[in-house]
Protein backbone atom coordinates (compact mmCIF):
# COMPACT_ATOMS: atom_id res chain seq x y z
CA UNK A 1 0.00 0.00 0.00
CA UNK A 2 3.00 2.67 0.36
CA UNK A 3 6.73 2.39 -0.69
CA UNK A 4 7.98 5.70 0.66
CA UNK A 5 9.07 7.30 3.82
CA UNK A 6 6.93 9.99 3.40
CA UNK A 7 3.89 7.46 3.47
CA UNK A 8 5.40 5.23 5.85
CA UNK A 9 2.49 6.31 7.84
CA UNK A 10 -0.63 4.94 5.65
CA UNK A 11 0.72 1.70 6.48
CA UNK A 12 -2.18 1.20 9.56
CA UNK A 13 -2.54 -2.58 10.16
CA UNK A 14 -6.02 -2.06 10.36
CA UNK A 15 -6.73 -0.39 6.91
CA UNK A 16 -4.16 -3.52 6.10
CA UNK A 17 -6.28 -5.84 6.93
CA UNK A 18 -9.00 -4.54 5.82
CA UNK A 19 -7.68 -4.13 1.89
CA UNK A 20 -6.65 -7.23 2.51
CA UNK A 21 -10.15 -8.73 3.38
CA UNK A 22 -12.15 -6.71 0.02
CA UNK A 23 -9.61 -8.41 -1.83
CA UNK A 24 -11.20 -11.67 -1.19
CA UNK A 25 -14.40 -10.45 -2.72
CA UNK A 26 -15.20 -10.60 -6.28
CA UNK A 27 -14.94 -7.58 -8.37
CA UNK A 28 -18.23 -7.03 -8.67
CA UNK A 29 -18.32 -6.70 -5.21
CA UNK A 30 -15.25 -4.93 -4.67
CA UNK A 31 -17.22 -2.09 -7.20
CA UNK A 32 -19.90 -2.25 -5.13
CA UNK A 33 -18.11 -1.65 -1.92
CA UNK A 34 -16.07 1.59 -3.71
CA UNK A 35 -19.54 2.81 -4.87
CA UNK A 36 -20.87 2.46 -1.14
CA UNK A 37 -18.07 4.09 0.24
CA UNK A 38 -18.26 7.07 -2.48
CA UNK A 39 -21.07 9.40 -0.53
CA UNK A 40 -19.39 9.36 2.47
CA UNK A 41 -16.33 10.25 0.51
CA UNK A 42 -18.13 13.02 -0.93
CA UNK A 43 -20.03 14.39 2.00
CA UNK A 44 -16.86 15.15 3.60
CA UNK A 45 -15.23 17.07 0.47
CA UNK A 46 -15.43 20.46 -1.29
CA UNK A 47 -16.56 19.58 -4.86
CA UNK A 48 -13.04 20.86 -5.75
CA UNK A 49 -11.88 18.57 -3.32
CA UNK A 50 -13.94 15.45 -4.25
CA UNK A 51 -12.83 16.27 -8.02
CA UNK A 52 -9.03 16.28 -6.86
CA UNK A 53 -10.18 12.49 -5.22
CA UNK A 54 -11.52 11.49 -8.32
CA UNK A 55 -8.90 12.82 -10.46
CA UNK A 56 -6.22 10.42 -8.29
CA UNK A 57 -8.20 7.20 -7.94
CA UNK A 58 -8.13 7.47 -12.15
CA UNK A 59 -4.35 8.53 -12.21
CA UNK A 60 -4.13 5.31 -9.88
CA UNK A 61 -5.26 3.40 -12.20
CA UNK A 62 -3.52 4.46 -15.18
CA UNK A 63 -0.56 4.37 -13.60
CA UNK A 64 -1.39 0.62 -12.44
CA UNK A 65 -1.97 -0.14 -16.02
CA UNK A 66 1.37 1.50 -17.44
CA UNK A 67 3.60 -0.32 -15.19
CA UNK A 68 1.76 -3.58 -15.97
CA UNK A 69 1.65 -3.42 -19.52
CA UNK A 70 5.92 -2.54 -19.54
CA UNK A 71 7.30 -4.60 -16.65
CA UNK A 72 10.81 -3.84 -15.19
CA UNK A 73 10.96 -0.38 -16.90
CA UNK A 74 11.06 1.32 -13.62
CA UNK A 75 9.35 4.68 -12.62
CA UNK A 76 11.66 7.05 -14.98
CA UNK A 77 9.80 5.80 -18.01
CA UNK A 78 6.41 5.68 -17.66
CA UNK A 79 4.42 8.67 -19.24
CA UNK A 80 1.71 9.11 -16.15
CA UNK A 81 3.54 10.76 -13.35
CA UNK A 82 3.60 9.22 -9.79
CA UNK A 83 2.50 10.59 -6.49
CA UNK A 84 5.68 11.05 -6.10
CA UNK A 85 6.32 13.12 -9.34
CA UNK A 86 3.07 15.32 -8.52
CA UNK A 87 3.86 15.72 -4.76
CA UNK A 88 7.57 16.97 -5.80
CA UNK A 89 9.62 13.99 -3.92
Amino acid sequence: MTTSPQTDWMNHPVIRKLVEQANQLTLAERITLVKGLIPGIAAKLSEREYQGFVAEIQMKGERFHEAKNHPGEGRSQRQVPGERELEGR
